[in-house]
């Protein structure tokens, strides 16, 4: 009888022990900072006169770059899906040799940031590009790689393994009964899959089309080095102009962040789809022999691979290679220096550091209520995630060049303005969610009722934490870390809007040698990036199972 009472004992402490109003504020706190920027860009838009604003908004300019946008934004998630979904049901559904091998191969593509595929692709097939050069004496013209085409192409090499991921995932949870249902009522595999696996799996196909298309509409580097004029660019370029160029560039950051709106609202509305059909053991047992087509089959992921790895890895490589010894000294101002690497490590660590402490309030108040004011902190944290990096960028330069001027005067401004903590901050509001989604899940899978016993055993709320909670997160909270040290070390439009004046890192340096045409510099520094973006595919390398 003592043993259920002590255990009914334990059990109503854990349930009666609610997140800590302080708690709470903290979280309320860090939500109402993720949303200062919307706030910034809106207070900044509201100094525009209205038939000004609307002039600016029907201009053939304004006009243009949305229908440039949506194009581009169309035609990357088009190929996506053309490129991603055969891939997937390759590597899951039929006998191709060396899956294992060529899954992970197929993935890889996002450890390359797009803006770096960009410079390669430019760098070999733009004017006096390598391989330009190599094929010119063969009477072979190469396309040029600007503009629209040259920018789908790039953005849809680096961003398609969102839909083959995607679309994996749901193949290997679908019930092979239901196929085999079909079968025996004569129905071929091609019409059987149009029956009855396509339509299970088109929310995964949806969903890895949405995230592409989130990434078409945000990108800023490639539109930008393959000079076709979106949201992105044209913004930044505005952002850089006199006149009423930041007049232009705060409405076309808003008409941006409408877009993107109704792009998250698809994915919302996506993620609650039916998922009747799965549940099944996941399965990775080949239901089509290819015969006698296996081998040439495996053609299609070596060329998809040979474009999307090695041509990009291998023309830098090169540069580095021909540029020899320049490309880390030099006697131009543009010489590659170990303390820009140290730069993007220190301000990447930083940002980790200050995000995942951000995150953990959030992440604990979101884990341990189901209240809607927990829903909506935890939510109100995915909007810095959604907006686009240069328009993050831009609200905070309002925040510290105007704002700031107009409320607490010039001094305030030369503290602030591309000082490193706002530079710190930008990356917070972007990544947080990173740091939240993987330290919820980690507060979620906590027994309440140790949390309990410690404080039946006199513990306070902040000892019980402490000792209980804090030791079963901190997996979540070290992943969390990870993930944003590497994202960050990639951010581009916010870092090179933002970096304080001298404060150079990889990114600003790729990015400046690229603008002035000095590859070879940039080859280093790019493949150091890729290198440690592949770090992020090491959990993938080991849920990868060994399945031929």
């Amino acid at each position: 009888m003592a043993a259920r009472e002590r255990l009914a004992q334990l059990r109503s402490t854990a349930a009666d022990d609610e997140t800590p109003t302080p708690v709470v504020l903290l979280a309320a706190a860090v939500a109402a900072a993720v949303l200062s920027p919307v706030a910034w860009l809106v207070w900044r838009a509201s100094k525009i006169g209205v038939d000004e604003a609307i002039g600016l908004l029907t201009s053939p300019t304004a006009t243009e770059v949305l229908l440039n946008s949506l194009i581009l934004t169309a035609t990357v998630t088009g190929a996506s899906i053309v490129l991603g979904v055969p891939l997937a049901i390759l590597t899951v559904q039929t006998d191709l040799p060396f899956r294992r091998f060529w899954t992970v191969t197929i993935a890889l593509p996002l450890v390359i940031p797009s803006y770096i595929g960009a410079f390669a692709y430019v760098s070999a097939f733009g004017p006096n590009g390598a391989l330009s050069n190599l094929l010119a004496p063969l009477g072979v013209t190469v396309p040029t790689v600007y503009g629209l085409g040259g920018t789908t192409l790039v953005l849809t090499l680096f961003v398609y393994p969102y839909v083959f991921l995607t679309t994996r995932a749901s193949l290997l949870s679908f019930d092979e009964t239901q196929l085999e249902a079909a079968r025996t009522l004569n129905h071929g595999f091609a019409s059987a899959f149009r029956r009855v696996i396509f339509p299970q799996i088109l929310p995964g196909v949806t969903a890895g089309s949405l995230l592409v298309a989130l990434y078409a509409l945000s990108d800023f580097g490639t539109p930008a080095i393959m000079r076709y004029d979106v949201f992105t660019r044209v913004i930044f370029v505005e952002l850089n102009s006199l006149g009423q160029g930041r007049a232009n560039a705060t409405l076309l950051s808003l008409q941006l962040l409408a877009v993107t709106a109704v792009i998250l609202a698809l994915e919302s509305r996506v993620g609650g789809a039916d998922s009747s059909g799965y549940g099944a053991p996941a399965s990775s047992t080949a239901m089509v022999s290819l015969g006698p087509y296996r081998w040439l089959a495996a053609l299609v992921p070596a060329v998809v691979s040979l474009f999307t790895l090695v041509l990009p890895v291998g023309i830098l490589t090169m540069w580095l290679v021909r540029s020899g010894p320049a490309a880390a000294g030099g006697g131009t101002g543009l010489a590659f220096r170990l303390e820009f690497a140290w730069n993007s490590v220190y301000v990447s660590a930083l940002a980790a550091a200050v995000t995942v402490v951000l995150a953990l309030p959030v992440a604990y108040y979101a884990g341990r209520s189901d209240g809607p004011l927990a829903q909506l902190v935890e939510r109100a944290t995915y909007v810095g995630y959604a907006m686009p990096g240069v328009v993050l960028g831009l609200a905070l330069v309002f925040f510290a060049s105007q704002w700031l001027l107009e409320t607490l005067g010039a001094s305030a401004v030369q503290v602030v303005y591309q000082s490193l903590p706002l530079l710190v901050f930008a990356y917070v509001v972007r990544f947080l969610p990173q740091a939240v989604g993987s330290t919820r899940s980690s507060v979620l899978g906590v027994d309440r009722e140790l949390i309990g016993a410690a404080r039946v055993l006199g513990a306070s709320p902040g000892r019980a934490f402490r000792k209980v909670t804090l030791p079963l997160i901190a997996p979540g909270l070290l992943a969390g870390t990870a993930l944003v040290f590497l994202t960050t070390m990639k951010e581009l439009p916010a870092t090179i809007i933002l970096h304080p004046t001298g404060f150079t890192t990889l990114v600003t340096y790729i990015w400046r040698v690229q603008e002035a045409g000095y590859y070879g510099r940039g080859a280093l520094p790019a493949l150091v990036l890729v290198t440690l973006s592949g770090l992020s595919m090491i959990p993938l390398l080991r849920q990868e199972g060994d399945d031929g």
